[in-house]
């Protein structure tokens, strides 16, 4: 404890002695007394030291107060401003000077008890106004630095809220550091740097400068509401297809928002099957909930399809979201939506979309299990967590209703509230009940980090409410029209390389993105390990060679060019399991059947789905019947240089001709082909190393990677003979290979000569 003066007083202001409690130690008060402004901390204050205001007064106690290691606050007052005298006394106390007193609240019940700093300590200064020859001024009559408590260090002293203060200078800069979108410890860093101090040693803290913004956000939160919607309106008006709604409260405030933008409804035509709604961050500047929905294409690159803020979090308020989205998706609803374990959410989404699979992120579920099960598990937390993602990755519902028991037992679960919850809701997050749906690879920790990636990318361009949706828009348009667009380029001109051999695997190189090309090859490369079994007509039984039992069960019919397995791997992701491709390498079957090759994983999705269903059914069947055939030719082709001279030049001569044709004018049942001139394919690696990247043109030259050569025409040349026979069929037929394949030896080509092209 400090060592204090004794505290002393003077008569007062109007010469009568003070009352009970002014009462104290008198001393003469010195002549030679002057009107001063003190602000050192070298000073102490003493009796009779005199101010030109009580403001004045207050800073020097202050300064004297942070250099001894306590703060300071106003107490007791004699007069009011504006009534007689005004103010004629100011007592200014220790910072834990008095006691806690428990209040009432509205209600008549006691408040909770808080913690207080409070604790009585008796330091204090008093002054009194007096006026001599009609000039006001403040004097000391006061004074005691008796403390009950322990004085601050000063490097603690400044961590004080009293002394935590901003400058309006400083208020100034970070406004204009938070418009320019930059985070608080950013902030902080860069004032640091500015001022020259060490780390941590600004006069105010990470949290004043929240509460800084905080502030401002309240006091113009109604009118960011109305620049917000103003932007949106901007918006509109600058692009028609730009889409927003919103919700104004009893109070006319804003309480929900949503929009979304002309290229995301034209990528959710598309690609909008399986979709995303991240709920799980907010705007803690603008006390709103933040949805984001995104989605995934057919270059595995996120997709934006909308944003929503919503003023609360119920199932009201989602339903608004959810109708809303759906109103500018022209009210189609995707097939399948992954959300977290929102029970709000779930609600709302059984409600408004009761067509779609909703499904639980299992990432936002495991996320939470530390805190559910590792203080109750013990050191069988980490057994008990690798058992449940073993259980979570199952393929049969009757295996996980097993195991799940089995793990349940073994550990003592029965009465957890958690176990008891999963299970209950074990239909929306289990892999086993979830695999007949289509998820887009959505489900898969790699995608999840890449859709979080995406998302804090946005969230890193929020400034002030108003701005929010331009920020937003300048995001998006940035990372489609140079980050996105530059790495799809990349994904497009990337070099497929051949690992199998396979005619399978050439046939897919073509045809399917290197995205989806390289989920294909993942299976590929896993089918040999597995042995296939015909138990009936039709059906086979697979399985891994190092397993006993087990299995998987592929269905097969040839005629109707149907095929599934029991694991759904097709019907989840897209893609063909190593199982049905075991079971078509095991019977002769080289290509993929057109259906299993989904227009939603193919280089030229979109274009290729709206020929197909603008198509009559006999020229979708020729449509078929010339893909398959250019498959075939672009696989045939690159096998060997002179082959790719030979498939250029006539390619070229072919698409000569076609366009020499008359074009008829087009009714309402014609087909109107907008085909680029120039089709760019993947760059393939075979197996010997060799980079093969062609294009195919409208010229008579062959378009290479290396420099054009003039060709001549090779009139009576055996196409045929030039080729690289091998064993087996080239097309999916039995009985021929490829130097008399009907299909590119023929002159009569029908679609029942192609097989499974």
């Amino acid at each position: 404890m400090s060592e204090g003066t004794s505290m002393v007083m003077e008569s007062s202001e109007n010469g009568t002695d003070l009352s009970q409690d002014d009462t104290g130690t008198i001393v003469e008060m010195p002549e030679d007394t002057i009107l001063s402004q003190q602000t050192s901390v070298n000073l102490v204050p003493f009796i009779g030291q005199r101010f030109v205001s009580q403001d004045a007064a207050y800073e020097f106690y202050c300064s004297f107060a942070k250099q001894c290691g306590f703060s300071i606050r106003r107490h007791r007052t004699r007069g009011k401003d504006g009534v007689g005298r005004g103010v004629t006394r100011r007592d200014f106390t220790c910072h834990r000077g008095g006691y806690p007193q428990m209040k009432l609240s509205e209600d008549g019940k006691t408040q909770r008890n808080r913690k207080s700093s409070r604790c009585g300590c008796l330091a204090s200064m008093r002054i009194v106004k007096r006026a001599d020859f009609d000039v006001p001024e403040w004097r000391v009559t006061g004074f005691s630095n008796v403390h009950n408590h322990e004085l601050l260090k000063a490097n603690e002293v400044r961590l004080l809220p009293a002394y935590c203060t901003i400058t309006p200078d400083d208020k100034a800069r970070i406004c204009m550091f938070a418009k320019a979108g930059m985070s608080v410890r950013q902030m902080l860093r860069l004032m640091e740097l500015e001022k020259g101090v060490k780390l941590g040693c600004l006069p105010f803290t990470e949290i004043d400068v929240r509460n800084l913004l905080q502030s401002f956000r309240n006091v113009n939160r109604d009118y960011d509401a109305i620049d917000l919607i103003a932007m949106c309106k901007k918006l509109k008006d600058e692009n028609p297809h730009f889409q927003y709604d919103f919700k104004l409260d009893g109070h006319n405030r804003l309480e929900h928002i949503a929009w979304s933008y002309a290229s995301s409804v034209q990528l959710y035509e598309t690609f909008g099957d399986a979709v995303v709604f991240d709920t799980t961050h907010r705007m803690d500047s603008y006390d709103m909930l933040l949805g984001i929905w995104v989605g995934v294409d057919n270059y595995g690159m996120t997709s934006f399809f909308g944003c929503v803020l919503l003023r609360d979090e119920n199932m009201q308020s989602f339903s608004w979201a959810l109708k809303t989205f759906l109103g500018f998706m022209k009210g189609k609803a995707p097939q399948t939506l992954l959300t977290d374990q929102n029970m709000w959410l779930k609600e709302a989404i059984a409600i408004e979309m009761p067509e779609t699979k909703h499904a639980f992120c299992i990432w936002h579920i495991i996320s939470k299990f530390s805190d559910w099960f590792s203080f109750l598990l013990g050191s069988r937390y980490d057994d008990w967590k690798s058992d449940f993602y073993q259980l979570y990755t199952l393929e049969l519902v009757e295996d996980f209703e097993e195991e799940w028991r089995d793990m349940v037992d073994k550990n003592g679960l029965h009465e957890n509230k958690h176990i008891i919850s999963l299970y209950a809701l074990r239909t929306f997050w289990a892999l086993p009940f979830l695999r007949p749906y289509f998820f887009a690879g959505l489900t898969s920790s790699c995608q999840s980090e890449t859709i979080n990636a995406f998302i804090q990318r946005i969230l890193s361009a929020q400034s002030q409410q108003d701005r929010f949706v331009e920020q937003v828009v300048a995001e998006i348009v940035e990372f489609n029209d140079r980050a996105g667009s530059k790495q799809k380029m990349q994904r497009k001109l990337q070099k497929v390389c051949l690992k199998t051999g396979s005619p399978i695997e050439s046939h897919a190189a073509t045809v399917l993105t290197p995205y989806a090309f390289g989920k294909l090859q993942e299976e590929l490369l896993l089918a040999p390990q597995y042995a296939s079994f015909l138990v009936d007509e039709g059906c086979f039984h697979v399985k891994h060679h190092s397993q006993m039992d087990g299995g998987c069960k592929v269905l097969w019919v040839p005629c109707e060019e149907h095929i599934s397995c029991s694991c759904h791997h097709f019907e989840f992701s897209g893609i063909l399991c190593r199982h049905v491709l075991r079971v078509l390498s095991s019977n002769n079957c080289f290509h993929i059947p057109e259906q299993y090759l989904p227009n939603r994983w193919r280089i030229n999705s979109s274009s290729s789905t709206n020929l197909l269903r603008n198509a009559t059914r006999e020229h979708s069947e020729k449509i078929q019947l010339l893909e398959s055939m250019a498959s075939t030719l672009i696989a045939e082709s690159i096998e060997t240089e002179e082959r790719l001279d030979v498939a250029c030049d006539q390619t070229a001569m072919v698409l000569s001709r076609i366009k020499d044709l008359p074009r008829p004018t087009h009714s309402a049942n014609d087909i109107v082909y907008n085909c680029p001139s120039d089709l760019i394919l993947p760059e393939v690696e075979d197996t010997d190393g060799i980079v093969q990247s062609f294009t195919i043109g409208t010229s008579h030259e062959s378009l290479t990677s290396g420099k054009m050569k003039d060709r001549r025409s090779r009139e009576g040349i055996d196409i045929a003979r030039k080729r690289r026979h091998f064993s087996g069929s080239c097309c999916g037929q039995f009985g021929h290979d490829s130097s008399d394949c009907p299909m590119l030896g023929g002159d009569n080509l029908n679609g029942d000569a192609l097989g499974y092209l």
